[in-house]
């Protein structure tokens, strides 16, 4: 192994009783779930939250959009300095970080105000959510990693199920501070709980790059900003520039990191087949989620005539069912290969999202809820074994940049899928969805292929 990365995984479970390790599991979850809860519950606040503060339509979307951009931008950069001071310290710098930005969001004044909580907010996010699956790997037997990724990924599709309703329960009751407030109680408490039971990590010894972290933000940054620019229509001239300037960047910062050890953007890691597999085959997934869950609302209300309230009962099914099979999947991860159970799950992704593009023209409440069963029996079967496979595959010192690099992939993966169904509204008007749809069943089967591929490539042995 490199010199500079630490060469064996530590074990901290063996010096947690298993109290303390069900509260450490509590403590790292409902960080990640505040985190997941916070964009699905801004965007149900944004017509109110424009209302209240005299904002435009244009401007308010901003509420979103920074707190998707900071959060890409810094997750690697946090991945790779959890290496170096410890996971559980980036951990515990987010979660204080997003707690007291929840608190700024509340209190603020007008819309530049809440923007720049926002962004706070969104660093504070990418800090917790950058060392998630490493932190997870420590608090887990290795016996049933699988296991514990399975209850990761049943956090963020119950977080992603029940945010709209949150956010909807909360509206109905109190003002749209309220939405950030809410955050507080979550937040001390998981603070309290970690500093008594979360287990300190190993620490690599080489220093932290900082003109390689601004690269990455910026590379990162400009490429997920001109993603939501082509979704949001804007120029073609500003989205070329934005894409152009973020892989100049990307292609600056290779070659500054040319030989680390440990590089901000894990090239060392990519390097190694099972870990590019499964980090691409986590993009394409998201990217059908991404294609799914922007298209599917027009779809149904547009194409099918249906209402706003049988659309949202309509999408409810998917993240349920994603959250029954994450479990069971993480544990099936304990004993058969990524490969196989994330090329099944994408099989069915990709056939229930070809079911759904191709529903007769007024079809019953059964025929659409059992097609979005399937879709999200896929998803939840392949979501868990492969976050097991990136991190696995991973050498024990590389667990931050590897963790970054699955939150990255599943952030990144969501926003281009968001854009690509906006092209397709573009090109297509009302059958964009379809298409869409159709879109999203291409990168299901690009990404089953590629998680197949996977039986076949040596896992790497690191000495």
């Amino acid at each position: 192994m490199a010199d500079g990365i630490a060469a064996q995984a530590p074990q901290p479970t063996d010096g947690l009783t298993p109290q303390q390790q069900r509260w450490a599991r509590v403590a790292i979850f409902t960080a990640l779930a505040m985190a997941s809860l916070d964009t699905a519950i801004a965007n149900v606040a944004l017509p109110t939250i424009a209302a209240e503060l005299k904002a435009t339509p244009a401007d308010v979307i901003w509420v979103v959009n920074v707190y998707q951009i900071a959060m890409v931008a810094t997750l690697l950069p946090f991945g790779a300095l959890g290496e170096i001071i410890g996971h559980q310290r980036i951990y515990m710098f987010g979660l204080i970080l997003f707690t007291v930005a929840s608190l700024a969001c509340a209190l603020a004044w007008s819309l530049d105000t809440l923007l720049i909580a926002r962004v706070l907010q969104g660093l504070g996010a990418a800090g917790a959510m950058s060392v998630n699956a490493a932190l997870v790997r420590t608090v887990y037997p290795p016996n049933q990693f699988g296991r514990g990724l399975g209850h990761n990924a049943l956090v963020v599709a119950t977080s992603f199920t029940v945010g709209p309703t949150i956010a909807s329960g909360i509206l109905s009751v109190a003002n749209w501070e309220w939405l950030f407030a809410i955050n507080l109680p979550f937040g001390l408490a998981a603070i309290a709980v970690s500093l008594k039971t979360l287990p300190k990590t190993s620490r690599a010894t080489h220093r932290f790059d900082y003109v390689g972290a601004l690269l990455a933000m910026s590379c990162l940054g400009l490429l997920i900003t001109g993603i939501d620019s082509a979704a949001h229509h804007v120029a073609l001239p500003i989205v070329v520039a934005e894409l152009v300037a973020g892989l100049m960047f990307g292609w600056l910062l290779l070659r500054r990191q040319a030989g680390h050890p440990a590089p901000m953007l894990p090239v060392d890691l990519f390097r190694r087949p099972l870990f590019a597999l499964s980090a691409a085959t986590a993009l394409c997934s998201f990217a059908v989620q991404g294609l799914a869950f922007v298209s599917l609302p027009f779809f149904f209300e547009e194409v099918l005539h249906r209402s706003a309230v049988e659309t949202g009962l309509f999408l409810t099914p998917w993240p349920l069912v994603v959250g029954i099979m994450a479990p069971i999947a993480g544990r099936l991860s304990d004993r058969h290969p990524a490969g196989l159970l994330g090329g099944i799950g994408l099989a069915m992704l990709g056939i229930g999202m070809v079911l759904l593009a191709t529903l007769p023209p007024e079809p019953s409440i059964a025929n659409i809820v059992w097609r979005m069963v399937i879709c999200g029996a896929g998803f939840g079967f392949f979501q868990a074994p492969n976050m097991k496979a990136i991190m696995s595959s991973a050498p024990p010192g590389r667990s931050g940049g590897a963790s970054g690099i699955v939150a990255t992939a599943r952030l990144t993966g969501q926003s281009v899928g968001a854009a690509l169904a906006a092209f397709c509204f573009g090109l297509f008007g009302h059958s964009g969805a379809t298409w869409a749809l159709a879109l999203g069943a291409g990168f299901a089967a690009i990404g089953c292929v590629m998680s197949f591929l996977r039986l076949v490539v040596r896992h790497p042995t690191d000495a």
